[in-house]
């Protein structure tokens, strides 16, 4: 809010109760999550790009903090503090984020309103409710152009259980998903069968054939005196290396298996029309039982008023929270000569479980960048 004269914070006081007027409408309880908090989910869940751009700091008995570079984090943790991580809450939230600007309309302080619905038992038609909910309160504050774009990672990971590989092929195909030419270079090398380029640690790997991995790292560390970072262990970094070893005796994934998912990752269009090259590209059950859950979900969209055929659909669209595990969208506006990200969300399954929970909880939610709002509004 610095900098801005009395009137632009007036108008942006407006606005914003214009969007929460619609959440708080939705039966969505409205909270006030704590600024501060435990850097460690952010750094290990959020992303490369959420990660960097993160104000980290230390407290004085050396725990790592950092002020919140988003909000569904922070409502994850104000819901396991509020009772049983598994009851179904809604929560709407209206606060700063931080994070180190990458662009004009990004300033290092910025207010985001959001909804989070947890425990919901409604699976796409949660879904559909809260991009319909998203896109309803943009249209009160006075957005009248926008266009929505959509992915589903469920749809990614289905695909891969579907294919005969190791699980830790799938984990890593999985995680490299946001990084196209980190995934592209892996999936080159598990069709010659674990073997792809030499890299920095190739010679360790290499050396397993005659020595235990945590010996190896031991040894390694030590005779380097090379520092733990990122909070790995050693006995981590020997997982790892292990796991590129026993690489190398796995039978390569068959070509045709390589096609099917770069197919599947070429695809886009509108929401509508790929529905038939969904069915068509593989015939797994899990991969088929994710295109009929996609397919109710444009059904609910059209249940809640929306229209999906003017929806975009991309496969490699997963916005760049890495927390994600099936629908994603985001709502652009026109600004200046292009367009700009105005709002955004989707399904995060596993996130509250990494924080603490006994087992999955259902999460979906969306959050609205509420200076970019301004901006084209005005």
């Amino acid at each position: 809010m610095a900098g801005k004269s009395s009137s632009e914070r007036q108008a942006l006081a407006r606005q914003n109760a214009a969007l929460m007027a619609v959440f708080e409408r939705a039966g969505f309880d409205h909270i006030a999550p704590d600024i501060i908090q435990p850097a460690d989910i952010f750094l290990e869940r959020s992303g490369e790009d959420i990660r960097a751009r993160t104000f980290v700091f230390s407290d004085p008995q050396g725990n790592e903090l950092c002020l919140r570079p988003d909000l569904t984090v922070p409502a994850c943790r104000y819901h396991l503090s509020h009772g049983e991580a598994a009851r179904e809450a809604r929560y709407c939230y209206l606060g700063p984020a931080f994070r180190f600007p990458d662009e004009a309309l990004s300033p290092q302080e910025f207010t985001q309103a959001g909804i989070e619905w947890f425990g919901d038992t409604e699976g796409p038609a949660a879904e559909a409710r809260i991009l319909k909910l998203a896109v309803s309160a943009l249209e009160a504050a006075g957005l009248t152009k926008l266009t929505v774009t959509l992915g589903d990672l469920g749809l990614f990971a289905a695909l891969l259980e579907d294919v005969d590989m190791p699980q830790r092929w799938r984990r890593r195909l999985r995680h490299q998903f946001w990084r196209p030419q980190a995934f592209r270079d892996l999936l080159d090398s598990y069709t010659m069968g674990g073997r792809g380029k030499r890299t920095s640690i190739s010679d360790m790997v290499d050396a397993l054939e005659q020595e235990d991995a945590l010996a190896l790292v031991k040894r390694v560390i030590t005779a380097r005196a090379l520092p733990l970072v990122g909070g790995r262990s050693l006995e981590a970094i020997a997982q790892r290396l292990s796991g590129k070893f026993a690489d190398r005796s796995e039978h390569p994934l068959p070509h045709t298996i390589s096609d099917t998912i770069t197919r599947y990752l070429a695809l886009k269009g509108t929401a509508t029309e790929v529905l038939k090259e969904l069915a068509a590209i593989a015939s797994g059950p899990r991969f088929a039982a994710a295109v009929t859950r996609y397919q109710q979900r444009l059904d609910a969209m059209e249940d809640q008023g929306l229209n999906p055929r003017r929806f975009r659909f991309e496969a490699t669209f997963g916005r760049e929270l890495e927390y994600y595990t099936g629908f994603v969208f985001q709502v652009e506006a026109p600004h200046g000569k292009g367009a700009i990200a105005v709002a955004g969300g989707g399904r995060y399954d596993d996130l509250l479980e990494d924080m603490g929970a006994a087992g999955k909880v259902p999460a979906v939610g969306c959050a609205i960048h509420t200076n970019r709002l301004m901006a084209v509004l005005s």
